[in-house]
């Protein structure tokens, strides 16, 4: 029970440190987006190129970011140790069974012999 407890206490303190660097990247994205625009629009930086590179940059950002989103709220919310244990339990279930059957055909393979 106690350690029941004690996994229930480390997956919400995991979670909790996932979301909070979550929201870091959000706030971060926003702000580092807002200074690279206006050192583009304002400042002149990059000015020289063709392309708008700020955009890019922005977008690029934006894909990691909800790259950062589904792992955090699809991913690792689903994926979580009881999932993995689920796994490994239906795996080995799996290979007791093969097992098993080998035994069975081995036994009656040995016993057609006899």
């Amino acid at each position: 029970m106690e350690k029941e407890v004690h996994e229930q206490y480390e997956y919400a303190r995991r979670r909790i440190k996932q979301k909070k660097i979550l929201y870091f990247h959000f706030v971060l994205f926003l702000l580092g987006s807002l200074f690279i625009f206006i050192a583009n629009r304002f400042f002149g930086f990059g000015a020289s190129t063709e392309q708008n590179w700020c955009l890019w940059g922005i977008t690029i950002w934006f894909f990691i970011f909800i790259l950062h989103f589904i792992k955090v709220y699809i991913t690792d919310r689903f994926m979580n140790k009881k999932w993995e244990r689920e796994q490994i339990d239906r795996l080995v279930a799996l290979q007791q069974k093969r097992i098993s059957q080998l035994e069975s055909r081995i036994n009656e393979d040995t016993e057609n012999k006899i």
